[in-house]
C-alpha cells in the first residue's frame, strides 16, 4: 500500500524534473550552476532572446536546476553549496517545501542524516518537514520502502551487468548501478538515523519576563541534548494554574532564528505560568518550566497611574500651529506695511527682488559675514555648483559675530523647512521695531528661501551642531542631508568627495584657513556625524549617564561620538519594559536614599533587575572613566522611566547634585576617554526628537 502511495506521489510530482542520479552528477550540475548564481535576470540582452516568453522559460530552467542542486547538496552534506543556493534563490524559487519524487523534503534528508548545520540553515530559510509523515509509523514505513526498493534496483542492475557482454549499454548500466548503490547507502543511513533517534530533552533554560501590562516575553535555549535528532520546532504553553490545567493557550514556534516569543492579550495583574517543549522527528520532549515560575503583566506607570508624558503633545502642537496660522491669515503681516519707514520698505523690497531675480546665484568666495551652506550627499558623492563649489548663500554681510541664541533659533527653524515662506511673512511686520535680532532672523529666513529656490528643494536637512568660523570674520551655518534616491536638483551636480577635495585650490594659508577650506577639509567628519546621529538604538532597556557642563551662553551635554543623539549609555537588557514590581523596588531604594547597587546583597540576589543594574553600572563607569567607588554617591533618577517609543526605554544615572553640571572654570577630575563630545543642550534635544 505504501509503495502504491509513493507511486501516486511520483505522478503528482511529475512536473518536477528528476535530480542527478549520483554524486558525480551532482558535482557536475553544481559546477554548471556556479557561474549562474549571480545572474540578474533583468540584465539579459533582450536582443539575444526571441521574446519575454523565451526569457521566462530560461529563468524557469535555472530554477528547476537549482532545486535539483539543493537536494543533491543536502544529500552530499555539502554545507557551503546549500548556503550558496539559499543565498541566491528565494524559498519559492527553490521550491523549498515541495517534496521530490521520493516524497522527501531537503529538511527531511538533513535531519534523518543528523546533519545539524545544514538543518539549521534550512530551518532559518523557512524549510518544513514533509506533511506526509503524520506519525512515527508512517515515517518508518516510508523509509523501509525506500530502502527495499533501492536494494531491489541495485540487485536488478547488478544481475544485468554480470550477464551482459561488455558494450555501450553495459557501461551505462554500470553507471546506474553505482548511482543506485550510493542512494541505497543514503536511505539506509537515513533509516538508521531515524531508528536511533529519541525525543529531545527539555529546553536548557526558559526565561520569563514582563513585556507590558498585557503581554509576557518568553526566551528559551536549545536542549543540551537533542538525542541524535535536530529540533525543528518548539511549543510554548501558558496557564493561570501551576499544573497547567486548564491550559489557556499555546503557540508553535517553527522559525528558529530567534528563540523567543511574546504572549499577547493577557490580563493585567493576573499571574501566568509558562513552559516550553522541544520537538524533533521522534515527537515532543518533556516541558521545561520558566524561571521565574510565573509572571504578572504590568507596567511601571501602574504604580501611581500616571499617563505618558508625551501623550497628545504632537497633536496639540499641530493644533496650536494651525491656530496661529489661522490668526495670521488676517494679520497685518499679510498686508502692506503703511507705517513702515520708506527706507526700510525699500530695503525689504530690494531684498525680495534680489531673491527672485534671475541673477541670484551661489557664492564663490566669502567676505566678512554670515553664510548658509547646504551639503547634500549620496554614498561618496556630494552636490556642488557648476563651478565645483559647495552651495553657499549669504545671510548677512555685516554680521561678524554669531550669537548662540540666533544659531539655536536657526536650528529650531530647521524643523519647519516647509513653512519658511509663512514664517518670513510673519517676521516682516516686525522690521519696524528696528530690532537687530529680528533683522538677523529675517535675513536667515531670506537666505533659506534663496537656498531652497536655487536647489529646487524644500528640505535642507539637519543643522550641524556648531557653525564654522575663521579668523577673517566669516561664519558658516552648515546643513546636512543624505539623498537616498535618484533625486534631481537645479543648478548643481554630483561629484566624488575625494575629487572635490583634491581639485579645489585653497585661497588661504594652512595656518589661517577660511571657513570654506575648513568645511572642505572636515566634510567627511561632518557626514559621519550626520549618519551616526540618525541611527536608532536596538530595542531594550538602557542605563544612561547625564552629565552637563555650562558655558557663558549655553549648557552642553556629554554624548558618545558613535551615537550623538543619545546620552552616554549601556544596555541593561533586551526587554524595554519596567514592571510594576521592579518600579516598586526602585522607589523603595530611592526613598531610603540607598546608593546605587554596585555590590551584591544577600536579600536582593534573586532580583533580576538588581543583578542587571550591577553589571550595567560597572560597564558604564568604565565607559566614562569614573572609578567604581565613586558610583556609590551616584543616584538613579526615580521620577520616571524615559520611554522613546514602545521599544526603547532609559533609566538615568545621575552624579551627585553638585557634579551634575560642571561650571565654567571648574575642574572635572573624571574626563571621559576618547570617543565623546559635548553638544549644546538644545541641539541635543532636537536630535533626540528626530
Amino acid at each position: 500500500k505504501m509503495t502504491q502511495q509513493m507511486r501516486d506521489l511520483q505522478l503528482a510530482q511529475a512536473r518536477k524534473p528528476p535530480g542527478p542520479s549520483s554524486p558525480n552528477a551532482a558535482k557536475r550540475l553544481y559546477r554548471n550552476l556556479s557561474g549562474k548564481f549571480r545572474v540578474n535576470y533583468t540584465s539579459f540582452d533582450e536582443g539575444s532572446l526571441v521574446g519575454r516568453g523565451e526569457k521566462e522559460k530560461l529563468r524557469k530552467s535555472y530554477l528547476f536546476q537549482s532545486n535539483a542542486a539543493l537536494f543533491e547538496a543536502v544529500e552530499l552534506q555539502d554545507l557551503d553549496r546549500v548556503q550558496e543556493l539559499l543565498k541566491h534563490y528565494s524559498p519559492e524559487e527553490l521550491d523549498l517545501n515541495t517534496p521530490n519524487s521520493e516524497g522527501l523534503l531537503p529538511l527531511d534528508i538533513a535531519i534523518m542524516t543528523n546533519n545539524a548545520p545544514i538543518a539549521r540553515a534550512l530551518l532559518q530559510a523557512g524549510a518544513k518537514e514533509s506533511p506526509h509523515f503524520v506519525s512515527l509509523e508512517s515515517r518508518s514505513l516510508h523509509l523501509s520502502t525506500l530502502v527495499r526498493e533501492a536494494e531491489q534496483r541495485v540487485n536488478e542492475l547488478m544481475a544485468q551487468v554480470v550477464n551482459e557482454a561488455p558494450n555501450a549499454d553495459c557501461s551505462e548500466k554500470e553507471k546506474q548501478l553505482k548511482a543506485w548503490e550510493w542512494r541505497f547507502r543514503l536511505y539506509k543511513r537515513m533509516k538508521a538515523g531515524f531508528e536511533h533517534a529519541r525525543v529531545p530533552d527539555a529546553p536548557s533554560s526558559v526565561h520569563l519576563s514582563v513585556a507590558s501590562s498585557s503581554s509576557l516575553q518568553v526566551t528559551f535555549w536549545e536542549p543540551l541534548s537533542v538525542n541524535l535528532a535536530i529540533v525543528t520546532k518548539y511549543k510554548v504553553e501558558w496557564s493561570c494554574s501551576p499544573t497547567f490545567s486548564p491550559l489557556l493557550g499555546e503557540a508553535m514556534i517553527d522559525k528558529l532564528k530567534d528563540l523567543h516569543f511574546t504572549i499577547q492579550g493577557l490580563v493585567s495583574g493576573t499571574a501566568y505560568h509558562v513552559r516550553v517543549s522541544a520537538y524533533n522527528m521522534k515527537g515532543w520532549g518533556p516541558p521545561q518550566a520558566s524561571v521565574p515560575p510565573f509572571a504578572v503583566p504590568s507596567n511601571w506607570r501602574e504604580y501611581d497611574g500616571r499617563v505618558p508624558r508625551r501623550r497628545g503633545q504632537a497633536e496639540a502642537l499641530d493644533h496650536l500651529l494651525g491656530q496661529v496660522k489661522t490668526v495670521h491669515q488676517h494679520c497685518i503681516c499679510h498686508e502692506p506695511c503703511k507705517n513702515q519707514p520708506q527706507s526700510r520698505k525699500h530695503s525689504v523690497s530690494k531684498s525680495l527682488k534680489h531673491l527672485f531675480h534671475p541673477g541670484s546665484k551661489f557664492l564663490k568666495t566669502l567676505k566678512r559675514g554670515l553664510y548658509l551652506t547646504a551639503i547634500f550627499y549620496k554614498d561618496d558623492n556630494i552636490l556642488v555648483t557648476h563651478e565645483d563649489q559647495i552651495p553657499v548663500v549669504e545671510i548677512d554681510d555685516t554680521y561678524s559675530c554669531l550669537l548662540m541664541q540666533d544659531f539655536l533659533w536657526f536650528t529650531k527653524v530647521s524643523c519647519m523647512w516647509d513653512e519658511i515662506l509663512w514664517l518670513r511673512q510673519c517676521v516682516t511686520v516686525s522690521q519696524s521695531s528696528c530690532s537687530c535680532i529680528l533683522q538677523t532672523r529675517f535675513k536667515m529666513l531670506l537666505a533659506i528661501s534663496q537656498m531652497q529656490g536655487l536647489l529646487g528643494i524644500q528640505d535642507l536637512g539637519q543643522v550641524f551642531f556648531e557653525p564654522i568660523k575663521d579668523k577673517q570674520g566669516n561664519i558658516l551655518i552648515v546643513t546636512l542631508k543624505e539623498v537616498k534616491t535618484n533625486q534631481t536638483f537645479e543648478s548643481v551636480r554630483w561629484v566624488p568627495i575625494c575629487k572635490l577635495q583634491t581639485s579645489r585650490k585653497s585661497v588661504s594659508s594652512p595656518e589661517e584657513p577660511t571657513a570654506l577650506d575648513t568645511l572642505l577639509i572636515s566634510v567627511q567628519d561632518k557626514l559621519a556625524y550626520h549618519q551616526r546621529s540618525s541611527h536608532a538604538l536596538p530595542p531594550g532597556l538602557y542605563l544612561g549617564y547625564l552629565k552637563l557642563c555650562s558655558a557663558v551662553d549655553q549648557i552642553r551635554v556629554l554624548v558618545p561620538e558613535r551615537l550623538p543623539n543619545i546620552l552616554c549609555h549601556v544596555k541593561i537588557r533586551s526587554n524595554p519594559n519596567i514592571s510594576r514590581e521592579e518600579w516598586e523596588w526602585l522607589q523603595k531604594m530611592a526613598s531610603v536614599e540607598e546608593p546605587v547597587p554596585t555590590e551584591p546583597e544577600a536579600d536582593t540576589s534573586q532580583n533580576p533587575l538588581f543583578q542587571e543594574l550591577q553589571v550595567a553600572i560597572k560597564e558604564l563607569m568604565t565607559l566614562v572613566n569614573i572609578p567604581l567607588q565613586e558610583a556609590k554617591d551616584f543616584r538613579l533618577y526615580s521620577q520616571e522611566v524615559l520611554d522613546f517609543g514602545d521599544q526603547v526605554s532609559f533609566l538615568l544615572l545621575l552624579p551627585p547634585s553638585d557634579d551634575v553640571c560642571t561650571a565654567p572654570g571648574q575642574n572635572n577630575p573624571y574626563t571621559p576617554r576618547s570617543g565623546f563630545l559635548t553638544l549644546p543642550l538644545q541641539i541635543f534635544e532636537l536630535g533626540e526628537e528626530r
